[in-house]
């Protein structure tokens, strides 16, 4: 659970995201979010040239039976076990500096699958410490690594993916350490 302060994003006197099913119980929206991002995760995703707007795209079309303002970015100060995330003053800014550096590196194209892993790992941990929208940021960064390593001509075998070590590697990465988020990639690629 997040840590936000008069957070207008929840109904009023709960941490309850506000949602378009009219869900007040946290249990049944965790569930209905959950359903209906998988299934829009099924669908074809939305074109775009792996910027932040394509980015902010895909938040959309995997949140947009869920939240209002799927694909915008949020507008509170939040943090997460007493690690707070970019302001919100600052995301759009910060965006636009990631995806600019990752456009200058060529979406990681033409680097071996280890050189990828380490490139990848540091787009992530950025990413994530940007975490630009109120909720959903780790189901998109995935999705949109699964893009990123498919155009750098390294596919990802995503049933490989171990939810838990990949969330304590993005922890560790917060701090500091991207080694585990490297290895995570690493073990993600498809060798072929």
């Amino acid at each position: 659970m997040y840590d936000a302060v008069l957070d207008p994003y929840c109904y009023p006197g709960t941490t309850v995201l506000k949602n378009l099913a009219g869900l007040h119980d946290q249990a049944a929206l965790d569930a209905f979010e959950a359903v209906m991002a998988a299934q829009r995760s099924d669908e074809p995703l939305p074109h775009g040239r792996l910027s932040a707007s394509h980015y902010r795209s895909i938040h959309r079309h995997l949140f947009q039976d869920v939240f209002a303002w799927a694909g915008r970015y949020r507008t509170v100060r939040i943090s997460k076990d007493g690690s707070a995330f970019c302001y919100p003053e600052n995301i759009a800014r910060e965006m636009t500096q990631v995806f600019a550096s990752l456009k200058q590196r060529r979406f990681l194209k033409a680097l071996s699958a280890d050189e990828f892993a380490t490139a990848a790992a540091a787009f992530l941990s950025t990413l994530n410490a940007i975490h630009p929208f109120r909720e959903g940021n780790g189901r998109t960064q995935t999705i949109f690594l699964n893009l990123l390593a498919a155009g750098a001509g390294h596919p990802l075998h995503l049933e490989r993916l171990d939810p838990q070590a990949f969330l304590e590697a993005m922890i560790a990465s917060f701090k500091g350490n991207e080694a585990p988020l490297e290895r995570q990639v690493r073990a993600l690629i498809r060798l072929s």
